[in-house]
């Protein structure tokens, strides 16, 4: 590989307290050489390749801590090619992948075949979680020290929750012995089970069964009483209500340690944008009101949510065009990711380092690897994005196998330049 330096660049690391005018210097080994506002090309190597960001804002590459791939046995939806498309495109470099494919991700065998393939037909950086239970069933634990030991980086059980409180607090006790991070889908089955939106005037409206915001309430304060008692790396996948925030803050301020994620649809849209029985915007957890929209923004800005996922779900279209409540839940995003949250900054709602953040060194943190950030040494991977750009969404331009974006013909502003993987430019508009 040939040295490069990107110069006439906005540099954003949060992981550095970085927001400088300057250059990164890539090496040939594809780490960071040199960066910042003091780097000139004659700190460069005489051969280097040039490359003039015309300004563009450089940041780590984001790390998406929730996306599903289709391989095994759901190829027609989603592959690792195609995932890896439109990760890059959306600068996403490195992926953390649900278990629940077919067969689900629960044994030593399908570990090794999933690490596999994904090392043959990924051009990103892949971290497969395992089931959290076998078969995704809530009732016995998986092998967590032994996946782990194969490369496993975290349990969840995707968006299922383990019921039982014995059962959930038999998984805390072990994972705090052995240090496995455990990632919990937070919803009351009893108090969700028919649900498909959010539970309130559009659900009743609609003739459709809601889901309240206690059933995800009441999992986070169950696992967090567990929690004070069994103290392990837990990770609560997604929030959608305000209410839980309560909770959250509470327990925070108590000192418990936890880390907590919100999907990038629930800062973005709310219950009614569902419309008239718009079934991409079938989501888990429902989009709810637009007063927790709001909240759950300044939940990021007050550090009470960590990351932001894209909750990356592709459905083909046989499983969206049906009744609401037969359709598919879930949506594809992780091309769009970072361009939807950008939105928060352009309307003043979030700092633009904040965003950064959660998008970058707070996941890679929470998950134990060293991705997120710019220092000397690092891997250079390296989104570059225009922050003005305008665009409009159009699902058949986007590069996953699936179409169901939740966000159809809306304008953004902001769009991905280029991507760098391990010093090589891998994507470029």
């Amino acid at each position: 590989m040939k040295e490069k330096i990107l110069i006439n660049a906005r540099i954003i690391d949060p992981s550095q307290k970085m927001d400088e005018k300057g250059s990164v210097i890539i090496d040939d080994k594809g780490k960071i050489k040199m960066i910042g506002n003091n780097v000139t090309k004659s700190d460069a190597a005489s051969s280097a390749e040039v490359i003039d960001l015309k300004n563009h804002i450089v940041i780590p590459g984001v790390v998406d801590m929730k996306a599903f791939v289709g391989e095994p046995g759901y190829e027609y939806k989603e592959n690792f090619r195609t995932l890896s498309q439109a990760a890059l495109a959306g600068g996403v470099t490195s992926v953390v992948t649900m278990p629940n494919t077919k067969p689900i991700i629960d044994n030593v065998s399908m570990v090794d075949f999933i690490i596999r393939r994904g090392r043959d037909k990924a051009s990103i950086n892949l971290y497969p979680c395992a089931s959290l239970t076998r078969d995704i069933g809530g009732k016995e634990m998986s092998e967590f020290g032994l996946l782990s030991k194969k490369g496993i980086i975290g349990f969840t059980d995707v968006i299922k929750t383990v019921q039982n409180t014995e059962t959930m607090a038999k998984i805390m006790d072990y994972a705090s012995d052995i240090g496995v991070l455990i990632m919990q889908h937070v919803e009351d089955y009893e108090l969700s089970k028919n649900g498909c939106i959010n539970n309130g005037e559009v659900s009743t409206r609609l003739g459709l069964e809601g889901i309240s915001y206690i059933a995800e309430k009441i999992i986070i304060e169950r696992d967090l009483s567990l929690l004070s008692e069994f103290s392990c790396r837990y990770h609560i996948n997604q929030i959608s209500s305000k209410d839980s925030l309560d909770v959250i803050k509470r327990n925070k301020e108590k000192g418990l340690k936890f880390s907590v994620g919100v999907s990038i649809n629930n800062l973005s849209l709310n219950e009614n944008d569902i419309g008239d029985f718009k079934t991409f915007l079938k989501l888990s957890p429902p989009l709810r009101l637009e007063d927790d929209r709001t909240s759950l923004v300044s939940g990021i800005k007050s550090g009470l949510i960590d990351v932001i996922v894209s909750d990356h779900t592709p459905e083909d279209e046989e499983g969206k065009r049906l009744p609401f409540a037969q359709a598919a839940t879930g949506a594809i995003g992780i091309e769009t990711l970072l361009p939807l949250a950008l939105e928060m900054h352009h309307n003043e709602s979030l700092d633009l380092t904040k965003i950064i953040e959660t998008l970058t060194i707070n996941p890679a943190k929470i998950l134990k690897i060293n991705k997120g950030t710019l220092k000397k040494g690092s891997d250079a991977d390296i989104c570059v994005f225009d922050l003005d750009k305008p665009w409009v969404v159009n699902g058949d331009d986007l590069k996953s196998k699936s179409k169901n974006t939740a966000i159809e013909g809306r304008k953004l502003q902001g769009k991905v330049y280029m991507t760098f993987l391990n010093g090589d430019l891998v994507f470029k508009s």
